[in-house]
């Protein structure tokens, strides 16, 4: 039996989409993605907690990245966790643990102008996984 590595995070980028340009002309950007828990601390006070994912994505979504991604945008996005290692410039062994997105859905409206996401929900936008239940059926989810 094969194992499965799949990861689905929803949240806030942390920076604006860096993209290369590879020598085959393939783009590839990268960003940081904060996802947030709020749970109540052993002292009962409400505590949140920030958990930050290094994001990569390759070729149509790179692209779609970069012209629609900022800074703050909401996304919701699929993929599999990757480690890498490498030698820096003075020889030490580098290590790195990011996800490999290969689906990503823009959560928000356009602000504008082409000029990226906002991250707050709309209030036509409906929450995932919250459908009507005579609509849904028997279902466990």
């Amino acid at each position: 039996m094969s194992g499965v590595n799949k990861v689905i995070l929803i949240g806030n980028l942390g920076k604006d989409p860096e993209v290369r340009s590879l020598e085959n002309g393939a783009k590839v950007a990268s960003f940081s993605l904060a996802t947030n828990e709020i749970f109540k601390g052993k002292d009962g006070n409400k505590v949140e907690q920030t958990e930050w994912h290094n994001i990569v994505v390759w070729r149509g979504l790179a692209e779609l990245a970069e012209k629609y991604l900022k800074k703050g945008s909401q996304i919701y996005l699929e993929g599999k966790i990757k480690s890498r290692s490498w030698d820096d410039k003075e020889g030490v062994k580098r290590y790195t643990t990011e996800i490999v997105a290969d689906a990503m859905t823009f959560l928000g409206k356009p602000t504008g102008s082409g000029d990226g996401y906002q991250s707050s929900p709309s209030p036509q936008d409906e929450p995932m996984g919250q459908g009507n239940s005579e609509e849904d059926g028997d279902l466990p989810f």
